[in-house]
């Protein structure tokens, strides 16, 4: 594992969450702190699956969070499975234990655990040679049957591009998209079944779209200096996902479950995925500074699903994500929303 690379690639966001109380290292606004705290409260309250577990973690990373992403990390070893994936309370699919491999690594660097460097590196050799995959190497998203999904941008690639192996990490970002792309309407679809060699699930569902923008934005952040063609590559590329999405956004600012079909109902996750991708874009400089106006949007509107006990309303709900309700991957990304735009506007934006 290239440490020195993870360690270099990883400086995250200076806006310090620490058990309800912000400490910052820069002018975080109020509002986003107050959001925080109780977007976090309610999501550490909420049961979780493997990959719920990643991606609270990973927010926290990014709000800074110590204490609770090492909580977070410790309680995803206590589901170990022999095979080296983590949290598999109920087992999701073979990638989604490395929705928190970063932040599982990150904890690992802090604490100097040697149970937790364990844990990271049978994740990592989980992902890189055990798990599914298919003949041309790129994983796949269940157990039962060979399918990608868009969900799988956000799994694998920032957790491989975090420890350094970014050759992996854009191979398997190169397979989804060859698979699920459509470039017409510059969206995804959601599943492909390697089996048929065709596409299961045609529909250009929210969530997945939003899982790949904030995965590719993940990525692009970890991609050293010397990788710019790559890394313009996959800026277009997130550019075109974003686009795409916001060419079917709704007056209030929301957009519906499967974005080109008003008959779904209105969901709230999406707007807070692409909010998150597009303040990483223009803090990046790989999205031009309007794009924050756009993300400023997209925030006002998921604003004012939190309801008063830090529950963001009207996300695409756990446990089968088949209607409005709510769901701890609309709580991460909440926060991760409420992070980057509070960098934004600290940067002036």
């Amino acid at each position: 594992m290239n440490r020195r690379s993870f360690l270099s690639a990883t400086a995250l966001a200076s806006t310090a969450a620490v058990f309800g109380e912000v400490r910052t290292g820069v002018d975080t606004e109020p509002e986003s702190t107050r959001r925080i705290a109780k977007a976090t409260a309610a999501a550490m309250a909420m049961q979780r699956r493997d990959w719920e577990q990643g991606i609270l973690a990973q927010a926290l990373l990014e709000a800074n969070d110590r204490e609770r992403v090492i909580l977070l990390t410790k309680a995803a070893i206590v589901q170990r499975e022999r095979d080296g994936r983590l949290g598999v309370v109920v087992a999701g699919g073979p990638t989604d234990p490395a929705m928190g491999g970063e932040a599982y690594a990150r904890a690992a660097d802090w604490t100097a655990d040697p149970q937790i460097r364990e844990a990271v590196q049978g994740l990592l050799d989980w992902i890189r040679n055990k798990a599914p995959r298919s003949a041309d190497g790129i994983l796949y998203h269940t157990f039962e049957a060979p399918e990608m999904w868009a969900d799988g941008f956000n799994g694998a690639p920032p957790f491989l591009a975090a420890m350094g192996y970014h050759d992996e990490a854009l191979v398997q970002i190169e397979g989804f998209r060859k698979r699920l792309w459509n470039p017409e309407k510059k969206l995804l679809s959601h599943i492909w079944d390697e089996g048929k060699r065709l596409l299961k699930d045609k529909a250009f569902w929210g969530g997945g779209n939003g899982w790949a923008a904030a995965g590719l934005a993940r990525v692009i952040r970890q991609l050293p200096k010397e990788r710019e063609q790559e890394c313009e590559r996959l800026s277009v590329f997130a550019k075109e996902i974003a686009d795409g999405c916001l060419t079917y956004q709704r007056a209030d600012g929301l957009f519906h479950d499967v974005v080109d079909d008003p008959s779904t109902f209105v969901e709230t996750n999406l707007a807070q995925m692409l909010a998150y991708a597009l303040y990483e874009g223009t803090a990046g400089g790989w999205l031009p500074q309007s794009y924050v106006a756009k993300a400023n949007r997209l925030r006002e509107a998921t604003r004012k699903k939190l309801d008063e006990f830090g529950y963001v309303q009207g996300v695409c709900s756990a446990p089968n994500f088949d209607h409005s309700g709510n769901s701890t991957e609309g709580q991460a990304f909440c926060i991760l929303m409420e992070v980057a735009g509070s960098k934004a506007s600290v940067a002036g934006g």
